[in-house]
């Protein structure tokens, strides 16, 4: 069978060129990443472990019920948002998918506005996420010295903390810009890391802890510690799993780096969001079994992290530093791999030419390894900006948490929502698919995604807010999407038509027959 000699070719298989080009799109990012290697990017990008050390606070306030069975409830949801997605990603794989999927499965007087709006609540969250991981580390990071120098001698300012936050994004962009060639293999050794780990923590904190607390205190034991009433309270413990595992995003953005995508990217999505929600299940119950019962104390801790306290309270100040400088370590790879993600959708966004500066951004560098470089960039010096609020309050920085998870579950809801209510009908199922399943999953996962939305935006001491307890996540989603709004209706949509076809004939590496095929089946219009 003959086929056109094309520098595509070095790029990717012919099948997964075709796969692309049926979606209107020309094969430019080398597929690098193995089933596995997504599963483990995925995985890394979720850091269990440190996640839930870095989003402890949130479920502490609800007490080991709304550790142990807030992370149960709300995980089993995560994972049917999971397959939800799994089914969109098989059947269409591509970097930019939610904002493609709501623009080819929407009403067509909403698939512009709606799809733009997707994309820049997709890009706020990308980089929202980026902030909150490189956060927790420079909290992780600042505990170990608080540790190491004594309580009284060290007390880091905001500033401080904003300082190590800087040094971290610079450290990773520097990296994924030197190291992409072998940042795929990287992520089986970060899972691996992340692994072992987990499984030292399970070990080692009940060891260590002379009293450990009892079945009662572990699963039954609830506490009210906000101003919220108790089931509010309880419902803002969710925020911990939600945040901790909802990485699993990070698979559709290296879709167009993933070897046989159709399969490769659901089951990354799916292996590494249910992985890591069984995983944390465990772990939360040997947290609850390890820690103090004054949880309070644990909350107004003088180390700035809960998790570093019950590490300190169990393990004495050389196994909690030597526990902490390892979570560390393991958040550092977590940002790392983060970064990676979201440079990709925001490239597949700029692509479209929906971001600002988009002919810039959506250059690839071949240089570096065919890699969107100055997304990685221009996504570290946005994560530098929003940073900015951790300067304000400790209050204010904990919405780098709740902005992600409010800006991705809007993105992941909206294409969920089109298939459901527009696209029933235009839904071709990939190699995986739930079948008769498939509508009750996505009706479910919408109905979550809606409620965690409102979740993310609440003040978590209580209705009562100042300026320093202010959840500035409704400020700042409220911004973003408004102004998406106005931007589209006012200027944008002159011009945006949704995402672009960048499919070249004569340079797409397809063979003969596949060219045949892409006229007859491609879901756009190519012509």
């Amino acid at each position: 069978m003959a086929s056109r000699p094309s520098s595509r070719e070095q790029l990717a298989k012919p099948d997964d060129v075709f796969a692309l080009a049926k979606l209107g799109y020309q094969q430019e990012l080398k597929r690098n990443f193995s089933k596995y290697e997504i599963m483990s990017t995925a995985f890394s990008i979720i850091g269990l472990l440190p996640s839930i050390a870095s989003s402890l606070i949130f479920a502490l306030p609800a007490g080991p019920v709304g550790m142990v069975w807030g992370w149960f409830i709300a995980s089993i949801f995560t994972f049917l948002v999971s397959v939800a997605m799994a089914d969109l990603g098989s059947a269409m794989p591509t970097a930019g998918g939610l904002y493609w999927w709501t623009h080819y499965f929407s009403a067509p007087a909403w698939k512009n506005p709606l799809a733009f709006l997707v994309g820049y609540s997709n890009t706020l969250g990308v980089i929202g996420g980026l902030c909150s991981t490189d956060y927790g580390f420079a909290l992780m990071f600042l505990s170990i010295v608080h540790m190491s120098v004594g309580e009284g001698t060290f007390a880091p300012t905001n500033g401080t903390v904003y300082l190590v936050f800087v040094v971290c994004i610079i450290t990773h962009a520097t990296v994924v810009t030197f190291a992409s060639k072998i940042m795929a293999k990287l992520q089986v050794i970060f899972m691996v890391a992340n692994l072992l780990l987990i499984a030292l923590t399970i070990i080692i904190l009940p060891i260590g802890r002379k009293h450990t607390n009892g079945a009662h205190f572990v699963f039954l034991k609830s506490e009210n510690l906000t101003g919220w009433p108790p089931v509010w309270t309880f419902f803002l413990s969710w925020m911990c799993p939600i945040w901790s595992v909802g990485g699993f995003e990070a698979c559709v953005h290296l879709s167009e780096e993933a070897k046989n995508a159709p399969t490769a990217v659901p089951w990354g999505i799916m292996s590494s969001c249910g992985l890591s929600s069984f995983l944390g299940f465990v772990v939360m119950i040997v947290i609850a079994t390890s820690m103090t019962t004054d949880i309070n104390s644990l909350i107004n801790t003088p180390l700035g992290q809960p998790f570093a306290q019950i590490c300190l309270d169990a393990l004495g100040i050389r196994g909690a530093i030597f526990m902490m400088s390892l979570l560390a370590v393991a958040q550092w790879l977590m940002g790392l791999s983060v970064l990676v993600a979201g440079s990709r959708q925001s490239w597949a966004f700029s692509r479209d030419g929906a971001l600002p500066f988009s002919k810039f951004f959506s250059e690839i560098n071949q240089t570096f390894g065919y890699i969107p470089l100055r997304t990685v960039w221009g996504c570290s010096v946005a994560a530098l900006i929003l940073g900015l609020l951790s300067l304000i309050a400790p209050a204010a920085a904990w919405a780098l948490f709740s902005l992600g998870v409010a800006s991705n579950h809007l993105a992941w809801f909206m294409p969920i929502f089109a298939r459901v209510v527009w696209g029933r009908d235009k839904f071709v199922p990939g190699p995986f698919y739930t079948g008769v399943w498939s509508i009750p999953i996505a009706v479910i996962s919408c109905f979550f995604l809606l409620f965690s939305i409102v979740t993310a935006m609440l003040p978590a001491n209580g209705p009562k807010v100042t300026p320093e307890t202010m959840n500035y996540t409704v400020v700042i989603n409220g911004a973003v999407w408004g102004g998406a709004l106005l931007y589209y209706f006012l200027d944008a949509r002159r011009w945006f038509t949704g995402p672009r076809i960048t499919l070249d004939a004569a340079h797409s590496g397809l063979t003969e027959e596949q060219e045949e095929m892409i006229s007859k089946e491609a879901l756009v219009d190519i012509r």
